[in-house]
C-alpha cells in the first residue's frame, strides 16, 4: 500500500476526483509539452456528466491555459468511469494522446502502465487489516506505532500540516456567511449553527450541532472551491476534520493525540482504498462517506482508547452501515446530499466508536473489516451507474436546474 501522504493530500475543493484529479494530470502533462502547445481534453463518463458542477472543465483550462478546449462525452472508457484522453498539437499536427483516469482522492493513473506517472511507492508491505493486525499482534505495536515504523519520523511534521490544515478550514467555515457557488444557491449555515449550538444549555443536542457545524464548515468551504484536506476525498472532506475539532475543543484533547489518532485513521482508508474504491464514480457515496465514516470512527475509538481489536469494530461499523449508499449529487455540485452526509457521518462514527467501547467487550465481532470493504467493492460493482456520480438518478433526478 501506499504512503498515508498519498491519502491526506492537500488542495482546493470541489472534487477529488473530478477537481484535483484532472489538474494533476493537466499539470504533468503542461510539463510535458510546455505552454506553447495545443491542447484538447476529452472527458468521459462521471467526469463528462457532471464535470460542469464540479469545475472538471474550468480547472483543466485554467492548468493548461487559453490554447485548450475541453469537450464532454457520455461514453465511459473501459478501465474506469473517471476517464480522460488529452490530445497534445503542435501547428495544428496531432504530437500526441494520452489516456489518464481520476481513480479518487486526487490519485491518477495512466493508460499505458508503464508510464512514469503509474509509479507506486509502496510504504506497506500488508495489503489489508487481516495482514496488518497479525503485524500488529506479532510485535505488540499499535496502529500508531505501525504507521511511524513505515513512514518515518518526519512523517509527524506531515501530519502537523494536514491537522493544522484541516483546523484552519473549520474556522475559515465558521466565519463565513453568504451563498455557496452554483445554480442550487445554497446559503451556508455552518456560522449559524454553530451559533445556535453554544447558546444552547448543555446536552446531547448542544454537542451534537456543535459537531455538525464543523463539518458543515469544511464541507462548505470544499464546495465554494477553497482549500480542504482528502480524508479520503473532498467530498467526504469535513468527516474527520469535525471529529478532530471536537476533540481539541471540546474534549481538550491535545494535539500529539491527535495526529496519532489522523495516523490510525489513515490505515483504514489506505486498506479501503486499496482493496476497493474511495471513489464515488466507481462505487457510489459509500466509497466517499462510508470511507470517511469509518476513518472517524477508527480515529475516534483511539482517542477512547480502545485496543486494535475494538478499533478495528468501530471501523468495521462505519463502512458496514453505509453500505449501498448512492452517489446522487443535485447538478452535479458537491452541495446536496453531501454537504449534509459529512455532518451526518461524523456523528455516526462517534456513535460506532462507543458502540465498540461499550459492545466489544460483551459479544466479538463476526465481521471482519476486510469483509465489508469486499463487500463494499462488490456492491458498488452492482450499482447502477445512475447512482454513481453521474446525476441521472436518486436525489438528482428531484430537481429541475
Amino acid at each position: 500500500m501506499e504512503s498515508l501522504r498519498e491519502l491526506f493530500k492537500i488542495g482546493k475543493g470541489p472534487s477529488s476526483s473530478h477537481t484535483m484529479g484532472p489538474e494533476r494530470a493537466a499539470r504533468i502533462i503542461k510539463s510535458r509539452y510546455g505552454k506553447n502547445a495545443e491542447y484538447v481534453v476529452n472527458l468521459y463518463g462521471s467526469l463528462s456528466m457532471t464535470g460542469k458542477g464540479h469545475l472538471t472543465d474550468y480547472i483543466i483550462r485554467e492548468t493548461l491555459g487559453e490554447k485548450c478546449k475541453v469537450n464532454f462525452c457520455r461514453e465511459t472508457l473501459p478501465l474506469h468511469p473517471n476517464g480522460m484522453i488529452f490530445e497534445v498539437y503542435e501547428r495544428g499536427e496531432l504530437k500526441d494522446t494520452l489516456t489518464v483516469y481520476s481513480i479518487g482522492g486526487g490519485s491518477i493513473i495512466w493508460e499505458n502502465e508503464d508510464d512514469s506517472g503509474n509509479q507506486i511507492n509502496n510504504t506497506y508491505q500488508e495489503s489489508n487489516l487481516k495482514d496488518i493486525l497479525q503485524t500488529l499482534d506479532r510485535n505488540a505495536y499499535s496502529f500508531y506505532d505501525y504507521v511511524m515504523e513505515h513512514e518515518g519520523e518526519n512523517f509527524t511534521e506531515y501530519l502537523y500540516t494536514i491537522l493544522d490544515t484541516m483546523f484552519d478550514c473549520v474556522k475559515r467555515g465558521l466565519e463565513r456567511e453568504g451563498t455557496i457557488p452554483g445554480k442550487l444557491q445554497l446559503p451556508r449555515v455552518a456560522k449559524q449553527m454553530y451559533t445556535q449550538a453554544i447558546n444552547l444549555p448543555a446536552g446531547s443536542e448542544r454537542e451534537t450541532l456543535i459537531l455538525s457545524s464543523y463539518a458543515y464548515a469544511v464541507a462548505e468551504e470544499n464546495a465554494s472551491g477553497q482549500t480542504i484536506v482528502t480524508a479520503p476525498t473532498c467530498g467526504s472532506s469535513g468527516v474527520l476534520p469535525a471529529i478532530l475539532y471536537y476533540c481539541y475543543k471540546q474534549l481538550n484533547v491535545e494535539k500529539p493525540r491527535l495526529i496519532k489518532a489522523l495516523a490510525v485513521a489513515g490505515v483504514f482508508g489506505n486498506v479501503i482504498k486499496n482493496n476497493a474504491s474511495i471513489s464515488g464514480a466507481d462505487a457510489g457515496c459509500q466509497a466517499e462517506i462510508g470511507s470517511a465514516c469509518a476513518m472517524g470512527a477508527a480515529l475516534y475509538a483511539w482517542i477512547l482508547g480502545l485496543n486494535n481489536s475494538l478499533i478495528e469494530y468501530a471501523a468495521e461499523m462505519g463502512l458496514e452501515h453505509n453500505l449501498g449508499l448512492t452517489c446522487d449529487p443535485v447538478g452535479g455540485y458537491v452541495q446536496i446530499p453531501c454537504i449534509e452526509r459529512n455532518g451526518y457521518a461524523a456523528l455516526r462514527a462517534i456513535d460506532c466508536a462507543i458502540y465498540a467501547k461499550n459492545l466489544g467487550y460483551v459479544r466479538k465481532n463476526k465481521v471482519s473489516f476486510d469483509a465489508v470493504v469486499n463487500v463494499m467493492k462488490n456492491t458498488g460493482h452492482d450499482l447502477n451507474k445512475a447512482y454513481k456520480e453521474t446525476s441521472l438518478g436518486g436525489l438528482a433526478l428531484e430537481f429541475d436546474l
